[in-house]
């Protein structure tokens, strides 16, 4: 079975002003489970794992939810939440608690947005992470480069919570940005409890004239460090449509895999984001 452990879906209109950026014009549209399905024809997936997708408040949380109890082909959610919140673990029990609750699996907040290399270091960030962990929920790390070496420190010291680094830590790739990466990157992979996403590529490289040798180092370097037991498949869509569509996101990715046997691919495209998840409806 296919997994897509990355994608979105978004009102444009609801409080998404990143979309607002003009160079984001080309997504600044609805999408929706409709969308989803057309775009996934064909290309063999069956099942995905819907992320928030910046709009950071609780009513988002709720449509998402209401969108996996709706929709077959949606396994799991992985819901904003500020983990700096006193009141979170109120929050989570709030998520659960709405229709579509047992679809939650794992949270994310947009620490990319923060300024603050070293947020990932501060107390009360990581109680709360020790909260989403206790509740049995993944904690997704959107997370620029700079900041790999902050949640190295992070998932070191709190080995309980289950960790995973999307779109390999937006490494620099369309200014060549691999020997900068590479270290920090190899410092968390070798924490246990992360596992990453083979996601989000083509949008950190140049969007016009991207090509799956300039993804190849980044993609054979994540096979090396966290290995196919810890990798997972993510299409990003559909923010990928800014340098390319979600067949050419997906073909790329095959492209750019090192020779790997059947039980390994089988990994990276389904099962680890299924155990790791623990998407329970598979």
């Amino acid at each position: 079975m296919v997994i897509d452990a990355h994608h979105h879906l978004w009102q444009p209109d609801q409080g998404y002003r990143w979309l607002d950026d003009p160079a984001m014009a080309p997504i600044r549209r609805p999408f929706g489970p409709d969308d989803l399905a057309a775009a996934v024809a064909g290309c063999g997936v069956e099942r995905t794992v819907l992320v928030e997708g910046g709009r950071c408040d609780q009513g988002e949380a709720e449509q998402l939810l209401a969108y996996a109890r709706s929709t077959p082909m949606i396994a799991g959610v992985v819901a904003w939440a500020d983990p700096a919140d006193p009141a979170l673990a109120d929050t989570l029990a709030g998520y659960r608690a709405l229709p579509g609750g047992e679809y939650l699996v794992g949270v994310r907040a947009q620490v990319q947005g923060e300024a603050d290399p070293g947020y990932l270091d501060r107390a009360e960030v990581r109680r709360g992470l020790r909260t989403i962990g206790a509740a049995g929920l993944v904690f997704d790390l959107v997370i620029r480069a700079d900041q790999i070496a902050a949640a190295a420190r992070l998932a070191r010291d709190l080995p309980e919570v289950r960790f995973v680094l999307d779109h390999l830590g937006k490494p620099a790739i369309r200014d060549g940005g691999y020997a900068s990466w590479i270290g920090p990157f190899g410092d968390l992979a070798a924490a246990p409890n992360v596992a990453a996403k083979l996601s989000g590529l083509v949008t950190e490289a140049d969007w016009q004239t991207w090509s799956v040798a300039d993804l190849r180092p980044y993609v054979s370097a994540a096979v090396d460090a966290f290995g196919p037991d810890r990798l997972m498949y993510g299409s990003d869509w559909p923010v990928c449509l800014l340098a390319a569509s979600y067949r050419q996101v997906k073909d790329a990715l095959a492209e750019a895999l090192p020779a790997l046997d059947a039980r390994e691919r089988a990994a990276i495209y389904g099962e680890t984001a299924r155990r790791v998840y623990g998407l329970k409806s598979i």
